[in-house]
């Protein structure tokens, strides 16, 4: 996320420690399928709710664009040990809402985490028990100040299962397929649609099969289809399941 600069100084997604009750952090935990609307969403119902918004995915591109700047692929990479993955120096500042990842105290530009080759080899790294692990810590200190929008495969079962409000983002694979392709400036044909379509499918397959943090709906989630729904219906229905929490709270 961008936005205006506000002068007061970032904070490193290392220091302190996860939010809790006694933090008064309210966390809305956004996972779902790809191409399901989960970073529009997550960004737009943060910017409306003024809570931080965490993006998982970035963070496991930036880890992995690293590694393979590292000369690692195939087999070396399933096999990372902790000790590389801590010289990476993968953070998180953080200026009021906004986040930026760095590697090596340095920003990743958000062109080099959307490249080809990282979104070819994200879901392999992702699966990486080491590098699960690494990075649990990192994505539990950004819940901080009064809320956290935190989206990815597995933040209201692994990261924060004890979020306030869990919601599960699903779409038909077709419709998916169409928002990817036209997220990359293409126009789709139904040759395409199809293509891309069974690409999204076989990477949720994966990444649900996996054996540490598999990828699925945690049994407290809302599930919120958005086949039908355009980015702002889909950042209402999570503003009001913020703001019925709220009250219930």
């Amino acid at each position: 996320m961008s936005g205006p600069p506000t002068g007061r100084p970032p904070e490193s997604g290392r220091e302190g420690s996860p939010g809790s009750a006694g933090s008064r952090c309210l966390v809305v935990a956004i996972d779902g399928s790809a191409g399901s609307g989960k970073s529009t969403t997550a960004a737009a119902a943060a910017a409306r709710l003024g809570f931080r918004h965490l993006d998982s995915g970035a963070i496991y591109r930036a880890v992995t664009r690293a590694l393979l700047d590292a000369g690692l692929s195939g087999a070396a990479l399933d096999a990372v040990t902790p000790d590389e993955l801590a010289a990476l120096a993968v953070d998180v500042r953080w200026t009021e809402q906004d986040m930026q990842v760095r590697t090596g105290g340095k920003p990743v530009p958000e062109q080099a985490l959307r490249s080809e080759r990282v979104t070819a080899a994200v879901s392999q790294v992702a699966a990486i028990p080491a590098v699960r692990a690494h990075l649990l810590e990192l994505q539990r200190t950004a819940a901080r100040g009064p809320g956290l929008v935190a989206e990815g495969r597995d933040m209201g079962t692994v990261v924060f299962p004890e979020a306030e409000v869990k919601v599960f983002l699903d779409a038909h694979p077709r419709e998916r397929a169409r928002r990817r392709l036209l997220q990359r400036g293409i126009r789709p044909d139904d040759a395409e649609i199809e293509a891309e379509a069974v690409l999204l499918t076989r990477r949720d397959q994966r990444d649900a099969s996996r054996s540490v943090a598999p990828f699925l709906q945690a049994g407290d989630a809302v599930l919120l289809d958005t086949t039908a729904l355009d980015p702002a219906a889909q950042t209402d229905a999570i503003v009001r399941l913020v703001e019925a929490a709220r009250g219930s709270g």
